[in-house]
């Protein structure tokens, strides 16, 4: 708090824990950005500056939550759009992984990539280069389309790294340390965190 910012980790459901599908954990996404926003109040933060954050899965769900349209539970009338996105490692095209073939074009729906438009959330994008598990391309391709569409979206990148290259590692904690500075930087650029 002492430099205005409130953290709130989210669950969602998967499918190997719930039974679920991708279409299910955007609902969840969605739900959570509107729970927080609903109680901003109680939590003590200004609802007008909800910044979803996350890694792989949760980048796409915090991707999601911004730029996909449905998928909404009550109370429609908060809104689930979070102001700001940090994505670390993010899938943002869900169609380049194998899905069922009656997924494919629901899959489209929920893919951040496919979804972009005028007005996104600024965004700042972190992946590794050789990220076997989520395609670089997919971040290139995402913020070239977010930059096109008007949007800001920094893109920044691991040279030689790959999925989760972000993670905690006690004896390897420099690339951990620098997308933090990053992601705090960016905040503080647009105006949601105080100077350090």
């Amino acid at each position: 708090m002492s430099r205005g910012m409130v953290a709130i980790v989210a669950d969602y459901r998967v499918a190997l824990r719930h039974g679920t599908t991708w279409f299910d954990s955007v609902r969840d996404a969605k739900s959570a950005i509107r729970w927080v926003r609903e109680h901003a109040d109680e939590l003590g933060i200004d609802p007008d500056r909800i910044v979803a954050a996350g890694g792989s899965a949760g980048g796409h769900l915090a991707a999601a939550a911004a730029l996909v349209e449905g998928y909404d539970d009550e109370p429609r009338a908060v809104s689930a759009r979070p102001n700001a996105l940090i994505l670390f490692n993010p899938a943002l095209d869900l169609t380049a992984f194998p899905v069922p073939d009656h997924w494919l074009e629901r899959s489209t729906d929920i893919s951040p990539l496919h979804q972009v438009g005028p007005g996104a959330p600024p965004t700042l994008v972190l992946h590794g280069t050789s990220d076997m598990t989520v395609p670089f391309a997919q971040a290139v391709q995402f913020c070239a389309a977010m930059e096109e569409a008007g949007n800001r979206c920094e893109l920044q990148t691991y040279p030689g790294r790959g999925h989760g290259f972000f993670n905690y590692r006690p004896r390897t904690m420099d690339d951990f340390v620098d997308t933090l500075r990053r992601a705090d930087r960016f905040l503080v650029s647009l105006g949601y965190l105080a100077e350090p």
